[in-house]
């Protein structure tokens, strides 16, 4: 995204997408085909179809990882609880202003449940 354009996501929101396995267009495109979100997208049509096809590639992939991780034993049910938990906790954030000064502590403390989660 340029700087010209304005985000549809917060800072915190931003950050998580940053760490994740999308980019924030195609969290952007997921959220319009769900119609969880309108937005209007400055790219041709073809290359919005080619970034839904995409989104929807790496969308599948992450459920088979997750399938695969939880069958095998990787992922627990805490882990599950955990990541239930915080999920609840963004869909709040996502909804709610931040101040400033406290999104870095937001973050931190998201990023020190997920590696905890993910301890090897």
């Amino acid at each position: 995204m340029t700087g010209i354009e304005k985000s549809n996501f917060n800072n915190i929101i931003r950050q998580i997408i940053k760490k994740s396995l999308f980019t924030e267009r195609q969290i952007e495109i997921i959220l319009n085909q769900k119609n969880l979100l309108e937005s209007n997208f400055s790219i041709t049509k073809g290359a919005y179809y080619r970034q839904v096809g995409q989104s929807r590639e790496k969308l599948i992939s992450l459920f088979y990882s997750i399938i695969l991780l939880r069958g095998l034993g990787i992922l627990l049910p805490d882990d599950i609880d955990v990541i239930s938990k915080l999920s609840e906790q963004i869909s709040v954030i996502d909804q709610s202003d931040v101040f400033p000064e406290r999104e870095e502590e937001v973050i931190s403390v998201i990023d020190k449940l997920v590696r905890q989660a993910c301890n090897m």
